[in-house]
């Protein structure tokens, strides 16, 4: 294997491990759900895609061959951390319904779509 490539490979596993491991110190040690949320879905997705590209990087290197197995596995973590964090703060706002009075203003006529419920005139289909 190329020396370049191995130092490029060692390089990404041990800068996806950091991410990893700052991640998960970041899940145990923040205060409360919502900070908690970046750790997982931020630090600790950067870096298993780092340690995948690598894996990738070493497959080809050695075998000459492109591994897709890697890089399906990152589409899939970028895709899906985003939306699990999403849905889990979601229920975590319904949930703590204390949380409605820090929010600010909106700004408009119109107050913020997870806690009030859509205009009426709007859904009805009339076209006045």
């Amino acid at each position: 294997m190329n020396p370049l490539l191995e130092l490029l490979v060692s390089l990404l596993i041990v800068l996806g491990s950091i991410f990893v491991l700052v991640g998960s110190v970041g899940l145990i040690k923040l205060p409360d759900l919502m900070s908690r949320l970046h750790a997982p879905t931020k630090a600790t997705t950067l870096g298993l895609g780092g340690v995948l590209l690598a894996s990738m990087l070493y497959f080809l290197g050695t075998s000459g061959e492109l591994s897709i197995h890697e890089l399906l596995i990152t589409l899939f973590l970028f895709i899906t951390a985003p939306v699990t964090a999403h849905f889990i703060a979601k229920a975590h706002m319904h949930k703590q319904q204390q949380l409605r009075k820090q929010l600010p203003p909106t700004g408009s006529g119109k107050g913020w779509s997870t806690y009030d419920q859509p205009d009426q005139e709007a859904d009805d289909g009339s076209n006045n």
